[in-house]
């Protein structure tokens, strides 16, 4: 288990930064045919993403909420992130192409979502644990002198994310 740093801390990073956000609904849990293939395709893809360094996954995290799993990723670009979901030889590909052809025959079964934003800023705050999130993500740093109040990290642009 990691540690936790008893310290206040934050995120940083310089340049572009992506969250996607993807989540699967279990519509009818009884059809494990249905939604444990789409289920398994997600740690092929992240564990094909995080062997690539270029890749331009910077991170994620999934959690588990009353609909079904979310994972929230995040990038260090939107166009590696599109090149990746279209790049023909990627684990993407084939899910994304085996997915329609359930949806077409177990119809409503599992559900897929994804919203993908572009930050132009990002606050963060860390007090006593590990580094987690965007600062596991990017790198965790301790919050500067004056910079205590989350407003100030993110109106400043002395800690967080600036584009």
């Amino acid at each position: 288990m990691t540690r936790p740093i008893p310290t206040r801390m934050t995120h940083s990073h310089q340049g572009e930064l992506v969250v996607f956000l993807i989540g699967m609904r279990f519509n009818q849990p009884w059809r494990v045919r249905s939604w444990l293939p789409v289920f398994l395709a997600m740690p092929r893809m992240l564990t094909e993403l995080s062997k690539d360094p270029e890749s331009g996954l910077l991170g994620f995290r999934l959690t588990f909420g009353a609909g079904g799993p979310l994972i929230v990723q995040y990038w260090d670009s939107h166009e590696k992130l599109y090149d990746y979901a279209s790049a023909p030889a990627s684990e993407h590909r084939p899910a994304w192409t085996a997915f329609n052809r359930r949806a077409r025959t177990a119809a409503g079964a599992v559900g897929i979502w994804h919203e993908t934003y572009l930050v132009d800023r990002a606050e963060s705050m860390y007090v006593g644990m590990p580094p987690a999130g965007l600062a596991l993500a990017t790198s965790a740093v301790p919050v500067p002198s004056g910079a205590d109040r989350a407003r100030t990290r993110l109106q400043d642009g002395r800690t967080g994310n600036r584009g």
